[in-house]
């Protein structure tokens, strides 16, 4: 039996759960969330309480999984997620042009990546960028697709990274001829 899936996920105030076959919707002060799940996995909503079962223990590993992504979907309508990601490098900047991110970072034109729905990126420096949203997989997506962009480089470190990333910095060529 997993040991996470076992535990019960605490409804805060505010937020409605709904669970119709094995179809969950979440609904909170940030919006609303749907998801479906296994057949063999059972979902119950006991007052303030959501628990989670399995009919079968060689299914112990989506115990935990599906325990968990309901309880980011509640974590993400009440409080939401986020990911910071940092621009790196001399004349590398970042800016917000209406609904869109403008990404300056060594080529011959600026990259531009449209804002999807659900999602919300903010720049609120030239070197940082905030991607916000209530679905976590989808901030996780967004935040990889930004950082794809520019892979931080291993001599220098140029490149676009998620915040407190630790880049392992290589050694440049050494001396001339002997």
């Amino acid at each position: 039996m997993s040991r996470i899936g076992k535990n019960p996920i605490t409804i805060p105030a505010g937020v409605e759960v709904k669970v119709e076959g094995h179809t969950v919707t979440v609904k909170g002060p940030k919006g609303t969330l749907t998801q479906e799940f296994l057949p063999y996995v059972n979902i119950a909503v006991e007052g303030t309480e959501i628990n989670v079962t399995i009919d079968n223990e060689a299914h112990g590993n989506i115990h935990g999984l599906t325990r968990t992504l309901i309880n980011n979907m509640v974590i993400g309508v009440t409080n939401g997620f986020e990911k910071t990601l940092e621009v790196n490098g001399v004349g590398y900047r970042a800016q917000k042009q209406g609904n869109k991110l403008v990404l300056t970072v060594g080529f011959s034109h600026p990259v531009e990546i449209a804002e999807i729905e659900g999602i919300t990126i903010d720049v609120p420096n030239p070197n940082t960028i905030v991607v916000k949203g209530i679905d976590k997989q989808l901030v996780g997506q967004v935040a990889a697709n930004i950082r794809e962009k520019k892979l931080p480089e291993p001599y220098k470190g140029k490149g676009i990274k998620y915040a407190g990333e630790r880049i392992i910095r290589k050694e440049g060529k050494a001396g001339g001829k002997k």
